[in-house]
């Protein structure tokens, strides 16, 4: 726990920095949503978090939730994900290594995997067309061999 609480700890010090240099208010809500983020595992998506947030008796709109998120892309504490649904899904970002996805195209299941030639290769293909890679995104859609797959195709 006490890890966690250093993360948090940066985290806020980044947000706090970045409201400031761009003259934005430093709301509790905002600060709430940044703290319920860095307290959840995985991929969560607005309404989990808004209703996450309701639930802990917070005084937040869809539209402060919305806009707290935004924030937090553009700060690099939070990565957003389409991946092939209709909903966003959203992670903290800070502090976790660069990692890749595997999703079932059937039960829809996300699974996280880093392999380290996916960095090689976006290090040669930079160096080699003299670009710098900032980030990259890399989504791999199978269907899984999972028995208890709710959608499995017979």
């Amino acid at each position: 726990m006490a890890v966690e609480r250093d993360i948090f700890g940066e985290v806020k010090q980044i947000f706090t920095a970045y409201l400031e240099n761009r003259g934005l208010r430093k709301t509790p809500e905002r600060f709430a949503i940044l703290e319920e983020i860095y307290s959840k595992d995985g991929h969560f998506d607005v309404d989990s978090l808004y209703i996450s947030m309701k639930n802990k008796n917070y005084r937040v709109s869809r539209a402060t939730v919305y806009n707290s998120l935004d924030l937090l892309m553009e700060c690099d504490l939070v990565s957003k994900h389409q991946f092939g649904q209709n909903l966003a899904q959203y992670e903290k970002s800070y502090g976790f290594k660069q990692h890749d996805h595997l999703i079932c195209t059937d039960c829809h299941k996300v699974v996280e995997f880093c392999d380290p030639r996916i960095q090689n290769i976006q290090t040669t293909v930079g160096d080699l067309l003299k670009f710098k890679v900032l980030h990259h995104s890399l989504i791999l859609y199978a269907a899984c061999k999972d028995n208890n797959c709710q959608n499995k195709k017979s």
